[in-house]
């Protein structure tokens, strides 16, 4: 086996033992992208000389000895919507092609104090807005298990540096499914934790009460390593949450007996994909037959849910967007004799693509006099009872078990030209971001070859349960095996 294939766990052992070094991982990982790169397009900017420097000091301190972080010397691959000092920071946009950020975001400069090898900056949808990684300055980014299929989206590069082993961890940031629905997509693990456990701080907002930033790895332990990086108060976000923060990889021995699984009719509906049903409900009845208790709930207002989040999501992307407009930073269209107007006009018109234009008109749209009632506030009320609907459902469960998305990984270009068949892949995952609930992708078997994604959600501040249900599965699927 390469070392770049490795789980972060299994490297994280051998560094310490002494058997391979940082260096070794690090090249790794640089020989496999130069040898995939060109096919999956995971990275929009790379960062190997500042990955060896990082990786040399990370040997120095494993020849000093003492109590390093887990993640020491591992290397991570960042979403391109996270700012980091002195690396360009695009969000897959030409609006931002040439920005590079006077400051790190918080999550990454954490990734930094732990000592992790930074190996460069990921694709991604632009500005976060999409499902298939399409809608980048630098190219779509290609499924690693089949080239010809997308990787899902908006942290599509992050999965597919992962999968490919261009990476072996990587930061994402999850609206409405986008850390979980590409790496169902790629046949990798990802979590989106509680809204306010990990700082927003630096992460460029598509929709602020919305976005989280997430965890993507090769299994469940590499994401809960990441999770006790990452989470924590951070002064800087005032939407981050001052509450304690347990270690995460205590929870993956705990196994699944006595565990309460629900299952939500409305998620098993017409328009999923009866093979994705049957692999989904399979992973269930493996849990069921190991101790886990499977009770039917409902969530009556989830149908609400894809129109409620396209609402808001837009709604608050029109507003943080507006501060793109080529007069602070980041680029500018404009001519000697055009006025200020003419200037936004021309930047924005140009700089931005066509899913973010249409996400902006469509939220100005929604928030303008006469249209507020009868759409952004009814979002809102809708978005409340969705919550709600979750609450009634855990009074009864401990945790709550889907599909990611309806289908397989489609075609590269398939669903481009029609926008509404786009937003409903990600019919099964925005319903979390509305209710701030953490949730996590795992793999749960294939079809054709192609990865099928099993969704777990957890109460509010409740990822040890949705760790503990997806390691228990994973071990349980290795006894099989």
């Amino acid at each position: 086996m390469e070392l770049c294939d490795g789980n972060a766990m299994e490297l994280a052992g051998m560094l310490r033992r002494g058997e391979i070094s940082s260096r070794e991982i690090t090249e790794s990982v640089f020989k496999r992208i130069d040898e995939r790169e060109a096919s999956v397009n995971a990275f929009i900017t790379t960062t190997r000389e500042t990955a060896f420097k990082q990786a040399a000091l990370a040997d120095e301190k494993f020849r000093k000895g003492g109590d390093l972080p887990l993640l020491t010397g591992i290397p991570v691959a960042v979403k391109d919507v996270l700012c980091t000092k002195g690396i360009k920071t695009t969000c897959g946009s030409k609006i931002l092609e040439n920005f590079v950020p006077t400051y790190n975001a918080t999550a990454f400069q954490k990734l930094q104090d732990a000592g992790a090898v930074i190996v460069g900056k990921a694709n991604m949808d632009e500005f976060a807005m999409g499902s298939s990684t399409e809608n980048s300055i630098a190219g779509p980014t290609r499924n690693p298990n089949d080239v010809t299929k997308v990787a899902g989206g908006s942290s599509g590069g992050s999965a597919a540096a992962v999968c490919a082993g261009e990476s072996i961890l990587a930061l994402g940031t999850d609206t409405g499914g986008s850390i979980r629905q590409p790496c169902a997509f790629c046949g990798v693990t990802g979590i989106k934790p509680t809204y306010g456990r990990v700082s927003r701080y630096g992460l460029i907002a598509y929709a602020s009460s919305l976005d989280q930033i997430g965890a993507i790895g090769k299994n469940v332990s590499d994401c809960a390593m990441m999770l006790n990086v990452i989470s924590g108060h951070d002064p800087l976000d005032t939407t981050s949450l001052h509450v304690e923060k347990p270690d995460f990889l205590k929870a993956l021995s705990k196994g699944i007996d006595g565990v309460r699984i629900g299952i939500p009719q409305e998620f098993f509906a017409e328009g999923l994909d009866p093979q994705i049903k049957e692999k989904v409900l399979d992973a269930v009845t493996l849990l069921e037959k190991n101790g886990a208790h499977v009770i039917p709930v409902n969530l009556p207002h989830s149908p609400y849910a894809i129109g409620a989040y396209y609402l808001i999501a837009t709604a608050e992307a029109s507003s943080n967007l507006a501060r793109f407009d080529g007069v602070k930073y980041g680029y500018r269209k404009s001519e000697d004799d055009a006025d200020c107007l003419a200037m936004y006009h021309k930047t924005r018109t140009t700089g931005f693509g066509t899913e973010v234009k249409r996400r902006i008109m469509l939220g100005t749209y929604v928030l303008s006099a006469g249209y507020y009632d009868a759409y952004y506030l009814k979002a809102q009320k809708a978005r409340t009872m969705i919550k709600k609907d979750f609450d009634e459902a855990f009074r009864k469960v401990d945790c709550i078990m889907t599909p990611v998305s309806p289908c397989l990984p489609f075609a590269l270009g398939e669903k481009m030209t029609d926008p509404l068949q786009m937003y409903l892949v990600d019919i099964y995952t925005v319903s979390l971001n509305l209710a701030g609930l953490p949730g996590m992708s795992l793999p749960c078997g294939s079809i054709d070859g192609l990865p099928v994604g099993l969704q777990i959600i957890g109460k509010p501040l409740d990822e040890e349960m949705v760790l503990r249900a997806g390691a228990a599965y994973e071990q349980l699927v290795e006894k099989q095996i």
